[in-house]
Formats: structure tokens, C-alpha cells, sequence
């Protein structure tokens, strides 16, 4: 029901993007889906990869400060106002949605959400009530 998310306190600087993904890609770790938030002198890299335990503890030994979090990840239906009717039953429930990110699903006819909101537990039961897919991480890796 929940998928494992790093979450990465990154210079904003030229390259520092490339390093980092470079580096756990050198590792074998494959980045699945990913969002960067930034300010004027750093930013979050969010990633949800194939090993997450492993690129936790390569990124800490790295130097890098990470934390893992949960999030729910849910099949969007590729149609106008798919998205809309997913955020409509967290706001029915509400739910506050505090970031979302999504990606291109390998089935044809949806794409994928990764979602953080402030009840994770209500936000998983409200959206299988509403027949909403959410994924395991095996789906996505």
C-alpha cells in the first residue's frame, strides 16, 4: 500500500543533480520516479527507486542527508479528469494533499501518482473505497 521515497537535501548548484543520480546509478539502483523542489540555494530531490534500503544507506555514506518517508503511489486512469476525480475523493475525505508527483505508467491508459498527504491511512481508504488503484512498490519497480 505504501511505497518507500527518499528524500535528498541537495546543493542547487550546477552538476550536483547529475552527481547524485549519476552516483546510484554507478550502484545499480534504478531511479523509477523523481521531483526536485528548490530555493535559491537548495533544493529536495524526492526518488522513488528500485532498492530503496540500499540507496539510503549508499547516500548517508555519501555524506548526503536523507530521510525515508512513506507515500502512496495510485494508478491514474489517462482521461480527461482522471486526476481530478483522484484529488475530489481526498478533498471529500479531507485529506490534505501536501506534494504530488507523477509519471508514464508502462500499461497503456494510465499513469502513476505519487502522492504525500497528512493521513496516510484515511487518504489509502478513502481512495479504495472510490475503486482508485494504489500500487505497491513492486508495481512501479
Amino acid at each position: 500500500m505504501y511505497i518507500k521515497q527518499i528524500s535528498v537535501f541537495v546543493e542547487n548548484k550546477a552538476g550536483r543533480l547529475a552527481e547524485i543520480t549519476a552516483f546510484i546509478a554507478d550502484k545499480g539502483i534504478n531511479v523509477r520516479a523523481l521531483s526536485v523542489s528548490d530555493t535559491t540555494d537548495f533544493g529536495i530531490l524526492r526518488l522513488v527507486v528500485d532498492k530503496p534500503d540500499e540507496a539510503i544507506a549508499l547516500l548517508k555514506e555519501a555524506g548526503l542527508t536523507v530521510s525515508l518517508n512513506n507515500v502512496i503511489a495510485i494508478a491514474v486512469q489517462d482521461i480527461p479528469g482522471g486526476f481530478a476525480s483522484v484529488v475530489k475523493v481526498l478533498a471529500d475525505a479531507e485529506i490534505t494533499v501536501e506534494y504530488i508527483y507523477a509519471f508514464i505508467a508502462r500499461t497503456q491508459g494510465s499513469g502513476y501518482a505519487i502522492l504525500k498527504v497528512n493521513n496516510d491511512e484515511a487518504a489509502a481508504a478513502a481512495l479504495r473505497e472510490a475503486g482508485i488503484q494504489t500500487l505497491s512498490e513492486a508495481d512501479i519497480v
